[in-house]
């Protein structure tokens, strides 16, 4: 279209007849859309003309998704496209989670904080070598590097505790040593001076399941409650930003660590947001946690869960970076093999018997490997099985097969040419259905995260979280209506990281918009892919139903194919000029 026609256009984009669902909660209706400028011009029934018309009858149109629980901290610095999030109807993420990240370091450091992103978040450390340029040292830094990279989604960057913490007291914060009041006063100004740079807030993790590849503790595990509180009050003093953690609620005892929060959201004003999952050992531990929040919020303190939709399951296989017998000697002697060739090791007798009776435990680096067996390891399938029974366990049916669970495992590992999967559900699974997904769910105050997107790329697919809450209890199962799911995806999650931009359907705000086939949304079998630097590898599926998604009124995504367009860019925090509710310091 010529620069003549684009003048005489009234909007740049309509999206006609579509059943308009904006994100509030409020009922759906049918109306047109117009976008100008990268906003929303107008809803209604528009007469103008646009450079570009898409008809969306019988389709849904909605808000863009924001997920506030990602780790694209290294992809967002070398890759356009921030996938898998970006082809689940994702148009905004937050980045920096569990307290790790890259900046602030010193030249110095880096090592540091590459080996602990690749022992928590499992992204290879030859990936993060060839892919981070690390032309920065500070936050401000970083966040400038970000702001040169165009992508296909908007990012919002944490302040990560590790990297806090280290380039503050350098070697005494891998020690785990106390911070003293110097370096407690330089936290909480590097931490304002973050928040007046764009981060959206900071983020700290407290669970010993964070470890370095060298199986050191994250640096951030034993901070104490000053030191936690220096921080929020940088986030205070420059009047913006919320407070991402994940802890094991064990110090030194989860009462007591939840008033710590408590105190924390008083003193500073700033929000608190927290992992919550149940797990295999404490089954009924998860509602303690909620039960609290709630009660949190009755007091005026906003410190609210963050839950799955589904089981976090990992995959384990040959052509992922973990599987059963990862930890024996022999397996780590033919690991690098091609997989065609390991396959055929494997398959040697000798090479078997071997790997089978080394200990897979003793020479692991995979820090979850105490918390699952072969009672929670399961055949994957084709689609795959997310909701496997007791009897189908690994265990289970080797006990029916007269043989171990781990020669089962063996077997199973190298079906499919080696390609195959071992689903091991890591949290909320205890009682072997998806009742505790839907518990969490339904609590209001709960939001709906933990994909990871852009972490532990080599044995979880998770950041699908969106396409499987529209695909399964809405579509499937009923459980929440449409409305209601697309506002747990957009408004609710939007307003819980602070962006007052986007998440609804509104004229002026953000055109960030999805146009769904509703009952046809859904994933593909995970796979993996070496498309990472390095030529490294990732888990990957495809995705249906989603039939555009637009992100600041551009076209990014049309039945999950790529256009050229890369409108997403780094988005700032916005000083809010008070605190989130009326406590005095």
């Amino acid at each position: 279209m010529d620069g003549l026609s684009r003048e005489i256009n009234d909007y740049d984009l309509i999206i006609k007849n579509g059943t308009i669902v904006d994100g509030t909660g409020k009922k759906s209706e049918t109306a047109d859309i117009a976008v100008k400028n990268g906003l929303i011009a107008a809803i209604g029934t528009i007469n103008g003309k646009a450079n570009q018309e898409i008809d969306a009858t019988n389709l849904i149109v909605t808000p863009g998704f924001v997920d506030i629980h990602t780790h694209y901290d290294g992809q967002a610095i070398w890759d356009s496209q921030l996938k898998p999030s970006s082809i689940h109807g994702v148009t905004t993420v937050v980045m920096g989670n569990c307290g790790v990240g890259f900046a602030p370091c010193k030249p110095e450091d880096r090592v540091k904080l590459v080996e602990l992103m690749e022992g928590v978040e499992d992204i290879p450390a030859p990936v993060m070598h060839e892919g981070l340029d690390w032309q920065w040292e500070t936050f401000e830094e970083y966040i400038q590097a970000l702001e040169k990279n165009k992508l296909d989604i908007d990012v919002c960057a944490l302040l990560p505790h590790a990297a806090l913490r280290v380039y503050v007291m350098g070697e005494r914060a891998i020690k785990h040593e106390v911070a003293n009041a110097n370096d407690m006063e330089k936290m909480r100004k590097l931490a304002k001076e973050a928040v007046e740079a764009g981060a959206f807030g900071f983020s700290t993790s407290r669970t010993i399941s964070h470890k370095s590849l060298k199986g050191e503790f994250t640096p951030t595990l034993r901070a104490h409650e000053d030191e936690l509180t220096a921080i929020a009050m940088g986030l205070s003093d420059a009047g913006s930003g919320f407070m991402e953690i994940v802890s094991d609620w064990n110090e030194p005892d989860p009462e007591t660590e939840f008033e710590v929060l408590k105190r924390i959201v008083k003193k500073s004003g700033r929000p608190v947001v927290f992992s919550c999952t149940q797990r295999h050992d404490r089954p009924h531990f998860w509602e303690d946690l909620m039960s609290m929040a709630r009660e949190a919020q009755k007091e005026g303190l906003p410190i609210r869960p963050v839950v799955t939709p589904r089981p976090i399951g990992l995959l384990l296989g040959l052509n992922g970076s973990q599987n059963p017998f990862s930890g024996t000697d022999t397996y780590k002697s033919i690991a690098d093999l091609p997989l065609p060739q390991r396959v055929n090791e494997m398959k040697k007798e000798n090479i078997k018997k071997k790997i089978l009776s080394e200990d897979p435990i003793k020479g692991s680096t995979f820090p979850l490997i105490n918390r699952i067996g072969y009672s929670q390891m399961y055949r994957f399938g084709s689609p795959p099985n997310y909701n496997p029974k007791p009897e189908e366990s690994i265990e289970a049916l080797a006990e029916v097969n007269g043989i171990s669970a781990a020669e089962l495992a063996y077997q199973i590992l190298l079906e499919n040419k080696g390609n195959n999967f071992i689903y091991a559900p890591l949290v909320n699974y205890a009682d072997h259905t998806f009742g505790v997904c839907k518990k969490m769910l339904e609590d209001k105050n709960a939001i709906m995260g933990l994909g990871d997107g852009g972490a532990h790329v080599g044995f979880i697919l998770d950041a699908g979280y969106p396409t499987w809450l529209i695909s399964y209890w809405s579509v499937k199962k009923k459980v929440f209506s449409m409305e209601e799911t697309i506002r747990r995806l957009t408004s609710d999650t939007a307003e819980a990281a602070g962006l007052s931009d986007r998440g609804v359907l509104k004229i002026g705000l953000k055109a960030d918009i999805n146009i769904i086939d509703w009952e046809n949304v859904g994933s593909s079998d995970p796979f993996m892919t070496q498309d990472l630097p390095a030529g490294g590898k990732r888990l990957m599926q495809y995705t249906q139903g989603y039939v555009a998604t637009i992100v600041s009124g551009k076209i990014t995504y049309q039945n999950g194919a790529s256009s050229e367009e890369r409108p997403g860019a780094l988005v700032k925090s916005v000083k809010d000029d008070k605190k989130v509710f009326a406590f005095t310091n």
